[in-house]
């Protein structure tokens, strides 16, 4: 395989990984007010307590094996979106120490600041995560020297506010689905009652960003008319959606949650399938658009590295696998929990 290609594909797997594994954690942080008491909310923090940290590994690589493979486009997305990607990493800090300072003192105030803190990270994280991804789709301003000639107003645009807000909803979705998963008795059947809300408004965003995104960024199927297979994961991802409310209904978290997952591959997918071969699209001319060729390493520098990925990622996959085993089932309150 054409090794730049190899590269493209390897960090939409490590996206769609990272979207499908944090995007619960990020889910349950949106969802975390509407807990009524302390000790569901206890619940919510010990349902992803010995995930989430191993979890945003998953984003870390995406960024190492970005800045590695392509080396332009990383200088260039991290220059031009330097003061999100500030607040993003602000958000991602602030998440984790409100889930370890939570617990540090039982003091209503205290827990409560750090409660809202939790979920308002959560918010900003994902919807920046959105923001990020509509400016892909809809182009940035990219000059002929691949330096970003715009502002951070130019970043907050319509577009990319309406995939923000997609972002948000399909996450709390998500989230509620994985706490149908861990959750018993009653808090269970209000999380049940939960996804038929987040299901709703995730539904509607999803085609109102849809049918904006074919309006306003045509380019965005190109590649379908040149490569029609690729109309099969559209039609995978309707059938995802629509197997959700279809498993809810049946009372099967595992199916759900199992569809909500590959919802999120297949937009990854798409998302990858609409960008291919830029990585970062100019917004003022198509031939300043960074692509997979001109803005990678050598051709050794790749070579190596897909040495280390197929030595490394075995050991990633398997290290996840283990985890998930370990702290199956529901969620128990013990000694040490948060």
């Amino acid at each position: 395989m054409d090794l730049n290609i190899f590269w493209f594909v390897t960090l939409g797997v490590l996206l769609a990984g990272y979207a499908v594994l944090d995007g619960f954690d990020l889910g349950v942080g949106i969802l975390h007010p509407l807990a009524k008491n302390d000790y569901e909310r206890r619940i919510f923090l010990n349902s992803i307590g010995p995930f989430w940290d191993g979890n945003e590994v998953w984003l870390v690589t995406f960024g190492g094996a970005l800045f590695a493979a392509f080396p332009d486009a990383y200088a260039t997305a991290f220059s031009g979106f330097y003061l999100p990607f500030m607040l993003l990493l602000c958000a991602l800090i602030f998440r984790a120490v409100s889930i370890e300072f939570r617990s540090k003192h039982e003091a209503k105030i205290w827990r409560k600041f750090w409660d809202w803190s939790f979920c308002g990270a959560s918010i900003l994280a994902t919807f920046l995560f959105g923001v990020a991804v509509g400016n892909c789709l809809n182009g940035i301003l990219v000059g002929s020297d691949k330096e970003y000639a715009g502002n951070v107003f130019n970043l907050l645009n319509f577009y990319s506010a309406v995939i923000g807000i997609l972002a948000v909803t399909t996450f709390a979705m998500h989230g509620s689905i994985y706490l149908y998963l861990k959750v018993e008795g009653d808090l269970k059947q209000r999380v049940h009652r939960w996804i038929w809300h987040t299901f709703g408004c995730f539904l509607v965003c999803y085609i109102f960003a849809t049918i904006y995104t074919l309006v306003s960024v045509p380019r965005a199927i190109h590649n379908f008319e040149h490569h029609p297979w690729l109309w099969g994961i559209v039609i995978i991802n309707v059938f995802a959606i629509g197997n959700i409310p279809r498993a809810v209904f049946l009372q099967r978290p595992g199916y759900a949650f199992l569809s909500s997952s590959l919802t999120l591959i297949a937009f990854t997918a798409l998302f990858g399938a609409a960008l291919f071969p830029n990585l970062i699209t100019s917004s003022l001319s198509p031939e300043f658009s960074l692509t997979i060729y001109n803005a990678s390493s050598s051709e050794k520098t790749l070579g190596i590295m897909q040495i280390i990925a197929f030595c490394g990622m075995p050991f990633v996959i398997s290290y996840t696998a283990i985890i998930y085993w370990v702290f199956r089932g529901k969620v128990k309150l013990g000694k040490f929990s948060y």
